[in-house]
């Protein structure tokens, strides 16, 4: 027999959800059989494989060490690997539940095909655990996590969630757009308006990593809306604001691509040959500023208002060193 009590930031979670964290050895058919023999129960009583959990809820099993933990499981590190990142961050913002960074270019958020230690979530949980705000040994089924996310070269904001509550509200905080994300980039050519928003239809590709966009709607395809502001022109270049309004895969790169006049610096979408001119090698695209407008009764209601924005990217004080970024 094993019992779990459930802790806070194992609670709002499903039964079966939960055990495959912490029982990741144990086959998934195995956890539904035993729900349904109630080989598995909650406070002593039968359940679901989808029934919410809620802090000071015991979960038993009445299962054998045997299918629990079977000799082929792997064996957990002596020492977790977010050790071997660095623990040094660049903090916008913190509190109890939240931590607001600044990711730099050429960093990864989560582990790649390069297997590299040094990833943004991996900095994050280091410094958690050195400032005593992250116990592994203490947690059951919950990690720290990040809630955006940023391609390799594009650098900005992300919100990382530092409770299990904040990860989930975060995310739905998103989902409905109350929280408002900015960003900044230069675009090869100068757009037809100063300002506008812009509706286009997006579609991933399921085997490369790129998007196609298209201005009617089509099977697959799921509607998108950007809209930016022109904050300075020079030449054929122009630094704009951009508002997501909707956050799919590549939407900024791909739908001011669409529209004529894709990022500097963009080997995806972009113009190569205005790249090659320019010796900009990655995406001129910046998450500049968060502002959070959740509702009176959110357990994130005290950050209502609160706006974060970074330093300047280094590409706007490179090529645009007079632009003021004041009520973007």
């Amino acid at each position: 027999m094993r019992q779990f009590e459930i802790q806070e930031n194992d609670s709002g979670q499903r039964l079966d959800r939960f055990l495959q964290k912490v029982l990741p050895a144990l086959p998934k058919g195995a956890v539904y059989k035993a729900i349904r023999t109630k080989h598995i129960k909650i406070n002593k009583k039968r359940c679901t494989p989808d029934q919410r959990l809620m802090p000071g809820d015991m979960v038993t099993l009445f299962l054998p060490d045997t299918l629990l933990y079977p000799e082929s499981a792997p064996v957990p590190k002596s020492e977790p690997e977010f050790l071997q990142a660095p623990d040094q961050l660049d903090i916008l913002f913190e509190n109890e539940q939240l931590l607001l960074v600044s990711k730099p270019v050429g960093l990864v958020v989560h582990c790649d095909n390069r297997q590299t230690p040094d990833t943004l979530i991996n900095r994050v949980l280091h410094y958690l655990y050195k400032t005593g705000a992250y116990h592994p040994e203490a947690e059951q089924s919950f990690t720290p996590a990040l809630c955006n996310r940023l391609d390799r070269n594009t650098g900005g904001i992300v919100i990382a969630a530092k409770t299990a509550s904040a990860l989930r509200e975060i995310n739905r905080l998103i989902r409905e757009n109350r929280i408002h994300k900015t960003y900044l980039c230069i675009t090869v050519g100068i757009p037809k308006q100063p300002s506008a928003v812009l509706h286009a239809w997006h579609k991933k590709s399921d085997t490369h990593n790129t998007v196609t966009i298209r201005d009617t709607k089509a099977e697959g395809f799921q509607e998108i809306i950007t809209g930016y502001r022109t904050l300075a022109q020079h030449n054929s270049f122009a630094l704009l604001s951009v508002h997501l309004i909707t956050g799919r895969t590549h939407q900024i790169r791909a739908h001011l691509a669409h529209m004529g006049t894709p990022l500097l610096g963009d080997n995806k979408y972009g113009n190569g040959k205005a790249n090659r001119a320019a010796h900009c090698k990655y995406q001129q695209l910046w998450a500049y500023q968060l502002e959070f407008n959740p509702e009176e009764n959110s357990c994130l209601s005290d950050l209502s208002g609160l706006c974060v924005h970074t330093a300047p990217p280094p590409f706007v004080t490179k090529r645009f060193p007079d632009v003021s970024l004041q009520n973007i």
